[in-house]
Parts: structure tokens; sequence; C-alpha cells
């Protein structure tokens, strides 16, 4: 049931991204004691996944979608996983500067893709998905090999809670750039940036309305994922490095890398839809091992 737009505006700051939720992350990591980093996002993560149905039932959904159909108790532990697991890296984002802020570790996996794809042209897309640690791991990797990254964002409903965040993220070091679909000279920074030598990050999880995206097998069934890095490879030369990060325990992650691939700039419909099956089965490989890590609240 669609709620009216008064009602639906009015609780907008109480949605999983809303400004509430995003607020009262940033009190507690950037004011709190260390140990309340550590062992109260959890708490918090499950809270919001009983507050948000909405966004709940969409996590279910995908976590079907990647491990089938399982217990009503087994998605229940894993909902509560996910959004704890979200809660947990939310707040290690937002902890930046307080003191318990930390650089994270980091074990990478597949790191002679990622000298490959240092070796290939000087700058690159990495193509990624929301899963956790994703705005940590981007900000280490540029830090050991010394990498101008700029992070592309789909804008957020709440600019208030967009802000909040994309302060956190810009004080580790990146710079972001949000695209929408309706602006279409949102992404020539963004090529100007690859052709300059610059590393631009998009996650392909998530197909925003209006936007270009190419059909592929996803997690063993029909999906699709965005055209838009694809395109930005092809038309800057720039490869590609499918790349992925995973939380393994408090500040402690693991990022794989998968192998590059580079899209000819007179590419035809065919390689581009062989390329975008590279990518999606890089995703599925690797969301498909840790779906509890799959930050995708909507159904889409």
């Amino acid at each position: 049931m669609k709620l009216p737009p008064s009602i639906a505006d009015a609780l907008a700051p109480l949605a999983h991204d809303g400004l509430f939720w995003r607020r009262l992350a940033h009190l507690g990591a950037s004011r709190g004691p260390e140990w309340l980093v550590r062992y109260t996002p959890p708490f918090w993560g499950c809270a919001a996944a009983i507050a948000v149905p909405s966004a709940r039932r969409a996590v279910v959904a995908n976590l079907r979608r990647v491990r089938g159909p399982v217990t009503p108790l087994r998605d229940a532990l894993d909902v509560a996983k996910t959004f704890s697991s979200y809660a947990s890296c939310l707040a290690e984002v937002l902890s930046r500067g307080s003191k318990s802020d930390r650089p994270p570790e980091a074990m990478i996996y597949g790191e002679r893709h990622i000298d490959a794809f240092m070796r290939l042209a000087r700058g690159g897309v990495f193509v990624t998905a929301h899963t956790a640690g994703w705005e940590l791991v981007g900000p280490l990797l540029s830090r050991d090999h010394e990498l101008s990254l700029m992070m592309v964002m789909e804008p957020e409903r709440d600019a208030e809670a967009r802000r909040l965040q994309d302060d956190a993220r810009t004080s580790h070091g990146v710079r972001i750039i949000h695209v929408g679909h309706d602006d279409p000279l949102a992404a020539l920074p963004l090529l100007r940036h690859v052709r300059e030598g610059g590393i631009a990050a998009l996650q392909i999880d998530r197909n925003p309305p209006g936007m270009k995206s190419r059909s592929v097998r996803l997690f063993g069934a029909p999906g699709s994922i965005p055209e838009g890095p694809l395109r930005l490879a092809q038309l800057s030369g720039a490869p590609i490095l499918p790349i992925f990060a995973g939380r393994t325990g408090y500040r402690s992650y693991l990022v794989r890398a998968y192998e590059p691939l580079v899209i000819a700039r007179r590419a035809s419909d065919a390689a581009l839809d062989a390329a975008a099956q590279r990518v999606a089965d890089a995703m599925t490989d690797f969301v498909g091992q840790r779906a509890t890590q799959w930050f995708h609240f909507s159904g889409d």
C-alpha cells in the first residue's frame, strides 16, 4: 500500500538511510567510547530492521535470491546479521576523527589482479557493490597504491543524511560525485577524472530508474547491471577491475579482486554483453559467499 505523500514525508527520516539513523550512528560513533562503537551497532541495526519493514522485506527477498529459500527462522537470523553488519560498518565509517578511530585492517585476495590492472593504464574503473566495508577499503587501496579515487554515488532521498555521510567519506581522502539519471552532463567530470589517470569506483548492484542496463545472469537467474561503468571504460579506454569488500570483524575487512578486463572503444554489443557478464559473475561469486553482507535494501 502506498502512503499519502504527507505521511511518507513525515516517515522519511526513519528510513534505513534516513537522517534519524545516520545522526544516531554519528553521535555514538564520534563521541562515544570505543566499546560503544564496537559492541552496540548490532542492537541498533536490529532495531532498524524492526522499524523499517519495507527494507526488511527487501533484504529477505534478496537473501532468497542469493542463497535460495530457507526456513523462516534462518531468514530472520540472516536479516538480523545483515542489518547488524550494516550498522557496524556505518559506525566505523562515521567514527572518523573520533577518539576511537583507527585505520582498518584488510586482507587482500587476488592482489595479482590489482597489479595487472595497475599495469594496463594510468586511470581505471573499479566496479563493486554495496557490501560490508566498501567505503573503508577503497580509501585503504588509494593510500597503499597512491590512487586518486572518486566514488560515484546515486543521489540519496535525504540530502541531510547524504551530507552527513559524505563528510565522513571525504575525510577518508576520497572524492564523491553524485550522478543522477536526470542529468546527462553529471558524468563528464567522472570521464575527465579517469582520462587524467584517476580511478572511478561505481556500484553495479543497483539499477537507478531511467538509466540504461545490460541483461546478465546474476545468482543463476536473469538479472541486469548498469551500463554506465561499461560505457565509462569504453569511452576512456581505461580497464575495469571487479573488486569487492567484506567485513571479518571489528575494523577488519577482506578485499577480493577479480581479473581485470578492457573494453575496446569500438566494442560491439556482443562484446559489451560479454563484459557485463564477466562483471556479474564476479559479483555472483563474491556476494554468493557473503549474502548477509550485501546491503541492498530494495527489491529491484
